[in-house]
């Protein structure tokens, strides 16, 4: 299990799965295969499997414990959710509980659910199947969404009668947390905790977020999907395949990159491969990125 520190905050990282064979040009639909040999010398094993040309995907969640709060960072894929259009999420019976119990908390005992944005790999766990019934998983938290992205992903705001298979998502994963009671829709900054900052950073999704951790002198940014991969910050003009505003995504990217160099948070993205986060350097207008090391990490 990965731990490390802001301050005095502790992060846990709590899996629900690992895609091991995403093809690069999959993720990353513009990436060139001249481009992945120029930074393949850093990016492999750790990053890379040059063997099978593919990346590993880590669909994680971050847990976050102050002195008075837990803190989860987004919900991954959940179990038992119908995904045909996708098949690696697709009716899984994975884990993430039990390796939410193995990091030491139940759910009756989050507090914040905070989930950056509403795709698919990110408000899974937010509810779980219960006689039939989508519950909350959470039941004592208060989950912060993006009101840009409940209003954008809402299939009863579409005009069209066709259904998308993507509504299914919102309806099993979104709707019965705002059902219950529990939600809270989040719009522009937004102070968590005095240690905790929601803000605002679109592109990836049209109300995606970040939240802005600090401590003891000591930052960090959970970025979510602006990153899917540390090539991304050798080469913040790669979008990935979801993006749905890819200018901005491109111009959100870049500002966190900038932020996290000259400002020194440690970043921490929905996605990376071990040890999930890191920290980002600029030299001459480039950007290249230091993991955690091992003493970092525990």
């Amino acid at each position: 299990m990965v731990n490390f520190n802001i301050g005095e905050i502790s992060v846990t990282r709590v899996e629900d799965f690992i895609d091991q064979h995403v093809p690069p040009g999959f993720l990353l639909p513009d990436l060139r295969e001249e481009t992945l040999r120029e930074h393949e010398h850093w990016l492999a094993p750790r990053f890379y499997d040059a063997r099978a040309n593919s990346f590993a995907i880590h669909i994680q969640s971050f847990l976050l414990r102050t002195r008075h709060h837990n803190i989860l960072v987004d919900t991954c894929g959940g179990n038992c959710k119908p995904r045909e259009h996708f098949p690696v999420f697709h009716m899984r019976n994975g884990p993430y509980l039990e390796n939410l119990s193995a990091a030491g908390v139940a759910p009756e005992d989050i507090d914040f659910v905070f989930c950056t944005h509403l795709h698919i790999d990110h408000v899974g766990w937010n509810t779980r199947l219960e006689d039939g019934r989508w519950v909350p998983t959470f039941p004592n938290a208060r989950y912060l969404f993006s009101k840009t992205d409940y209003e954008a992903f809402d299939p009863r705001g579409h005009d069209s009668d066709r259904h998308d298979e993507k509504d299914d998502i919102f309806v099993d994963s979104v709707l019965p947390v705002m059902e219950a009671g529990l939600a809270e829709l989040v719009d522009g900054i937004f102070e968590v905790n005095e240690m905790m900052t929601i803000e605002p950073a679109p592109g990836h999704s049209p109300g995606h977020a970040l939240l802005r951790v600090r401590d003891a002198g000591e930052s960090a940014l959970f970025t979510g999907d602006i990153l899917h991969h540390p090539l991304q910050i050798a080469c913040p003009e790669l979008n990935s395949f979801a993006c749905a505003d890819p200018v901005l995504a491109r111009a959100t990217r870049r500002n966190t990159l900038e932020r996290c160099a000259c400002e020194g948070h440690l970043l921490v993205p929905g996605h990376f491969a071990a040890p999930h986060a890191g920290h980002v350097r600029e030299a001459a207008g480039k950007f290249s990125f230091s993991p955690l090391n091992c003493a970092e990490v525990s």
